[in-house]
């Protein structure tokens, strides 16, 4: 087979669409293994969390999330549809005043963020909102 511009193109063209089903099945998987492994295979209810995030981001590199609970003990957060679904895991101490966090967190495109907090009695609770990445500012 000759190599001329149009098959480059083609076997560009094919080689995304194979590539672009691969990584949300693995990445999600991911993200249960890790939530898994946080819980230790507990039930996850809705309760004591607050999630808060932007329903749409203009720029995937920095979004700004804060989680917040008036008893836990961690929280932990997942981007589920990144390469790493876990975020970052924060930690409170018995005398801490506040139970709140802040950061910009990296998305990779639109997915669900979830919070997952292990309160003081060691049930779990779970927060998620979804953010859609715009490219540019103009909806993607």
């Amino acid at each position: 087979m000759e190599l001329t511009r149009r098959n480059a193109i083609i076997m560009g063209a094919a080689g995304a669409l194979f590539l672009n089903g691969l990584p949300t099945q693995g990445f999600a998987a991911a993200g249960e293994e890790a939530i898994a492994a946080f819980t230790g295979g507990a039930d996850v209810a809705e309760g004591d969390l607050k999630l808060t995030a932007p329903e749409i981001a203009e720029n995937g590199n920095t979004v700004p999330i804060e989680v917040s609970s008036g008893s836990a003990a961690e929280i932990m957060v997942l981007a589920m549809g990144n390469p790493t679904p876990n975020v970052a895991t924060f930690k409170f101490g018995k005398l801490a005043a506040s139970r709140a966090a802040s950061t910009r967190i990296r998305l990779a495109g639109t997915q669900d963020v979830i919070a997952i907090a292990k309160l003081d009695d060691g049930s779990f609770v779970k927060a998620s909102s979804t953010v859609k990445v715009t490219i540019g500012g103009c909806g993607g």
